[in-house]
């Protein structure tokens, strides 16, 4: 082979050589066992207690056994699993098709991949589960409806949530490519291509998520998915924006039905650093990752301020230089003092084991090594273990700033898919379930993912850089890919 030859390919491959999503050589601090084996001790006496109280009630919860080290625990689950008969109902309650494609069908199919695809039962119960919710598409309709009475295969006809509607891709692709039946991806694409091209509005949060993930998950040659998520981030960047007026915190504000901004964020909503994270380095665009880290560190401003340092609310909301507006009343005198000092001010008080800000923690820590997010899920740890033990394992706190707040009496699914699974792979070896070798879904159930494309999307659409002040513009200026961007509370 010729010189010249011979450096164009050189040349080529250097082009398309896909950025690694981890940080390369990333090295855990010698105390990271110690902290992981906190988390585990953590899971186990969760566990115990779901196993004395509740078993069998949310068979999601068993499958975190495998990441854990927990084999005999999965084993139970597996058998469990094997002898639960989807196909008939016991209650007159619908189902719902959203949390049961995230947790069940996604969490039988990840345990299945996990365990190194040694249990093919995992994936007939997910086949069971997703012929029952076949019926919530009905005639030609592409947009399913969100709930199905299992016993009479009817759904319930109502208004579907895009983001309900627009977050089953992952767990239904999957499907397909363990079944060999198409019709499950086929089904799940067209309802998300749909929606791609109408206008978007709330209650969006996973739908926004997936298109991304989904882009990477199956390497798809159709961009559509990775074009619609970069026009929906260059859209909210330049519209809801916003910096606060203490400590020059950045937030992704909300807007109401007549286009008017609303200071507020949310726990729920602090999933955005991590996902923004993640499609900028897919997408090689490191003014969105750098603002997803600054979108991280603005929701772990909301742990590191209240009374039970390192838990964080439920919905709070901040001034900028365009105002506080939120949609709800003023704030008190009390919430602008508090304000003034953490740059943030709490509307509701509540923290219900959620796990979406060490979700973008997890991320951060992932992509950049910076200690310091190691040490937020350390921090994390610390408080759990000390202000959310109850009679019988942990449960939430109604008030996170006030130290004699009564628990929540609930203990809910997500604190083991996700809030222990994030801290726990925080502290663990970054090789194991890396961010270049699998994709999480919105419950943290991660799916093995080809090797990386050079690029995910076509031309990418101009991304402003805060610094030119996208809080300057106004609501008018909003195209309809904005409105993607959360309507949560």
């Amino acid at each position: 082979m010729s010189f010249r030859r011979w450096f164009l390919a050189a040349l080529a491959t250097s082009v398309v050589k896909a950025e690694p999503v981890q940080k390369q050589g990333l090295q855990l601090p010698p105390s990271a066992a110690l902290h992981q084996s906190e988390v585990k001790e953590l899971f186990v006496t969760s566990y115990e207690a779901y196993q004395t109280y509740a078993w069998g009630m949310t068979i999601c919860a068993h499958f975190k056994n495998w990441i854990m080290g927990l084999t005999d625990w999965f084993e139970q689950a597996v058998n469990h699993t094997a002898n639960t008969d989807f196909s008939v109902s016991h209650t007159s309650d619908t189902v719902s098709l959203f949390e049961t494609t995230i947790r069940y069908v996604g969490g039988f199919l990840s345990a299945y991949e996990l365990s190194g695809e040694k249990y093919p039962i995992l994936v007939e119960k997910a086949q069971d589960l997703a012929d029952q919710m076949a019926y919530a598409w009905v005639g030609n309709q592409v947009i399913p409806f969100g709930y199905i009475d299992f016993a009479t295969q009817q759904p319930t006809i109502a208004t579907s949530n895009i983001a309900e509607a627009g977050t089953l891709t992952m767990e239904w692709n999957r499907l397909s490519q363990y079944t060999g039946n198409s019709t499950y991806k086929t089904l799940v694409e067209e309802s998300v291509q749909h929606m791609i091209h109408m206008t978007w509005g709330g209650g969006s949060d996973s739908y926004f998520e997936y298109l991304i993930k989904y882009a990477r998950l199956t390497n798809t040659d159709d961009n559509s998915y990775a074009d619609a998520w970069l026009t929906a981030v260059d859209s909210s960047i330049k519209t809801l924006l916003k910096t606060s007026t203490v400590d020059d915190l950045l937030y992704l504000a909300d807007y109401d039905d007549d286009k008017k901004i609303r200071h507020v964020g949310s726990h729920l909503a602090c999933f955005y650093g991590g996902n923004w994270i993640l499609g900028g380095k897919l997408t090689n665009n490191a003014t969105v990752v750098d603002i997803g880290l600054k979108l991280t560190d603005a929701c772990w401003n909301t742990y590191a301020s209240t009374a039970y340092y390192w838990i964080g609310p439920e919905i709070f909301a901040y001034i900028s230089s365009d105002g506080n507006y939120t949609g709800d009343t003023a704030p008190n005198q009390q919430q602008l003092d508090f304000y003034d000092q953490h740059g943030f001010y709490i509307t509701y008080p509540d923290y219900i084991l959620r796990p979406e800000v060490l979700e973008s923690n997890f991320y951060a820590w992932r992509v950049t090594g910076d200690p310091k997010y190691f040490n937020n899920a350390v921090s994390a740890v610390t408080s759990f273990k000390k202000y959310l033990p109850a009679n019988v394992a942990y449960a939430g706190i109604y008030d996170v700033n006030n130290v004699d707040s009564d628990k929540v009496d609930d203990m809910e699914s997500f604190w083991f898919a996700e809030v222990l699974k994030y801290l726990y792979l925080t502290f663990d070896d970054p090789s194991h379930i890396s961010l270049d070798e699998y994709v999480f879904n919105t419950e943290c159930h991660p799916f093995k993912a080809p090797p990386a494309k050079s690029n995910y999307g076509s031309d990418s659409p101009h991304i402003v850089h805060p610094s030119h002040s996208p809080r300057e513009r106004t609501p008018a200026s909003c195209s309809p890919t904005s409105k993607l961007l959360l309507s949560l509370l």
